[in-house]
């Protein structure tokens, strides 16, 4: 049996932990400890909201928005935060693994996250995904959903150590980052489910995701 998402996350976690010294730790515990005291998981939109209208690029440029989708039927959308972090990886991998399922329920699977649409056409390539990866310029569509945190400086320091530049994935110097989520939007355009967690190392179960479809 195939191990859940859960399961490989954790065991990534584990064995990045074992590699990373102790004082980078401590600069990245705290930083996910002070957004998650933050209350932004428990404020961001939630079940039974109307979720806002949006256009955004894929990978190649082409404008795709959520009405067009959910003209077809429901929508799964995942925030994640950039192909240079291997829990996104992790996690879309998972997700195209189980593609067939989400698409046999009539639902539209989309990502979305703030890097350019050249960084998402990589990340698709690399991850060799089958479901549009869209560009949040600005993380204008994650802010109207309540998930944008601006990274502390210390925890910028630590991510330049690691060779990640946030403002060259993003073209956009602010720092800023969604928490890790995942919705299933209804075709009548409410959240019928959803999974937000300050965390990055905790993400939405597919299981739970695909539950959630044949449940609408």
């Amino acid at each position: 049996m195939a191990a859940s998402l859960a399961q490989q996350l954790r065991e990534q976690n584990e064995a990045s932990r074992a590699r990373i010294p102790a004082e980078t730790l401590a600069v990245m515990d705290q930083a996910t400890a002070e957004v998650a005291s933050s209350g932004i998981a428990g404020s961001s939109l939630g079940v039974g909201a109307e979720v806002p209208d949006f256009e955004l690029p894929d990978a190649t440029g082409t404008k795709v928005s959520l009405s067009s989708l959910l003209a077809e039927g429901p929508v799964v959308l995942a925030f994640y935060r950039g192909g240079w972090c291997p829990y996104c990886s992790t996690e879309l991998r998972a997700l195209q693994a189980r593609l067939p399922e989400i698409t046999g329920v009539g639902a539209t699977l989309v990502a979305v996250s703030p890097q350019t649409p050249d960084a998402s056409l990589s990340s698709a390539e690399k991850l060799e995904l089958a479901f549009p990866v869209l560009s949040d310029a600005g993380n204008a569509v994650a802010g109207s959903f309540g998930l944008v945190f601006t990274v502390p400086e210390a925890l910028q320091d630590v991510y330049a150590g690691f060779g990640v530049d946030l403002p060259a994935a993003n073209l956009d110097d602010t720092f800023r980052l969604p928490i890790p989520a995942t919705y299933v939007i209804g075709a009548d355009g409410t959240v019928a489910w959803r999974f937000a967690d300050p965390d990055y190392t905790k993400r939405a179960e597919p299981d739970e995701v695909i539950a959630a479809l044949e449940a609408l």
